[in-house]
């Protein structure tokens, strides 16, 4: 069954928007609006990155044996598989993408936004190359 991915599609296209105009724009601009700014880039980091490795979740389950899909007990274990079946190019940078959003939902400070930004930055690309690899293999 083919995945409907166009909420992950929304959701990485919301987060470049949001980058875009968080370089186009910075200059000029008050430190408020600034924050703002930043504030929607990681929100949409967040959904991004929550859709992503849900959809990497569906793949596995729909495309592999009951007992792939039954195995990923972690995210980390998830992940590694979505590498091995060349859903993604590497696990690692996805580990750091996890404990970014961990923090989103723990203590938010000026710091920790500047943090969870840069690695939205990163993320965008690699939520791209999921995109794409999951839509070639989704059938």
């Amino acid at each position: 069954m083919a995945l409907q991915l166009d909420s992950l599609k929304m959701a990485i296209e919301a987060l470049e928007r949001s980058l875009q105009a968080s370089r186009e724009e910075s200059a000029g601009l008050s430190d408020a609006l600034r924050e703002t700014i930043r504030a929607g880039v990681i929100q949409n980091f967040e959904v991004a990155y929550e859709l992503g490795w849900k959809f990497i979740q569906r793949w596995i389950r729909d495309n592999k044996t009951p007992e792939d899909a039954d195995h990923p007990r972690t995210r980390k274990e998830l992940f590694r598989m979505a590498a091995r079946y060349g859903l993604i190019a590497d696990p690692l940078p996805w580990f750091e993408y996890g404990d970014a959003r961990n923090l989103t939902s723990q203590i938010y400070d000026a710091k920790q936004a500047a943090a969870v930004y840069a690695v939205a930055e990163r993320f965008a690309a690699d939520g791209r190359d999921l995109l794409q690899r999951l839509e070639e293999r989704n059938d």
